[in-house]
């Protein structure tokens, strides 16, 4: 039987997704609670894999097992040996085809930062923080020459193992609220820290430090040298993947992210 799963989860305390050999990811913590469940190993494979310090609203994830349980058995089972910062938000039967990373069309994330002076205590590790004042208008001007089909190697990270730079980005918009700026941005897959690298490009046009066309002047580059700064970790959400709806997932339900805007 194969069983997928929607995840959240802080990543505040996890070296990201995955183990590493300093640290634990939300992986590891995540099969031991449905190995105790299932009272067999149990490994999954998820829709994105997030680094340290990124969060999850509704991270997907499918595994095969022997062990018959009910969705609420799943989720509340598991959830019963899970860390606070880890929940299973649902548990759902799915056809052997189904695969958490390669069924998925697209994947959602934002960005959220704070823009003022002070540096945020109330929101501390979950966005990021800007002291400059940053103006939204010329930062969406620049996220339009970024949409569409690229090669974005300018925006990967130099150790990316990802087989080829090319992304096709469906959606890239700013809004804010007060002191808040979220960034939103869909794309049919990401290369590693392209959403961060992305954003730091589009704080500096945000801060007056270089013109709107500057973007689309690093997008051709093709070369992260060219690029701003990464952007921290603590402001980005991984929302959702997209899958067809043949699936019948739930992953649109309440996978928003949770800002005020």
């Amino acid at each position: 039987m194969r069983i997928a799963l929607g995840i959240e989860y802080d990543g505040s305390s996890f070296c990201g997704w995955q183990s590493q050999v300093d640290g634990t990811g939300v992986q590891a913590v995540v099969e031991a609670a449905l190995s105790v469940v299932a009272n067999e190993p149990i490994a999954v494979q998820c829709a994105g894999r997030t680094d340290a310090g990124v969060h999850a609203i509704c991270q997907v994830v499918h595994f095969d097992t022997h062990s018959e349980r009910t969705s609420r058995a799943w989720t509340l089972g598991a959830n019963s040996h899970l860390p606070r910062s880890v929940s299973l938000r649902w548990a759902q039967p799915v056809p052997d085809q189904f695969n958490a990373r390669f069924s998925a069309e697209a994947r959602s994330y934002s960005y959220l930062l704070i823009n003022r002076l002070s540096r945020p205590g109330l929101w501390h590790g979950r966005v990021s923080w800007e002291h400059r004042p940053l103006a939204v208008e010329p930062m969406q001007a620049a996220a339009q020459l970024l949409l569409g089909e690229h090669d974005f190697s300018a925006f990967r990270a130099a150790g990316c193992q990802a087989r080829h730079p090319r992304r096709t980005v469906h959606r890239l918009d700013l809004s804010r609220s007060g002191d808040l700026i979220c960034v939103n941005i869909e794309a049919n897959a990401f290369l590693q820290h392209m959403v961060r690298n992305i954003v730091g490009v589009l704080v500096k046009i945000g801060a007056g430090e270089r013109p709107v066309e500057w973007a689309g002047e690093v997008l051709a580059g093709r070369d992260r040298r060219l690029g701003g700064v990464t952007a921290p970790a603590a402001g980005l959400y991984f929302l959702h993947p997209h899958y067809p709806s043949t699936f019948n997932l739930p992953v649109m339900t309440g996978a928003q992210a949770p800002f005020p805007f």
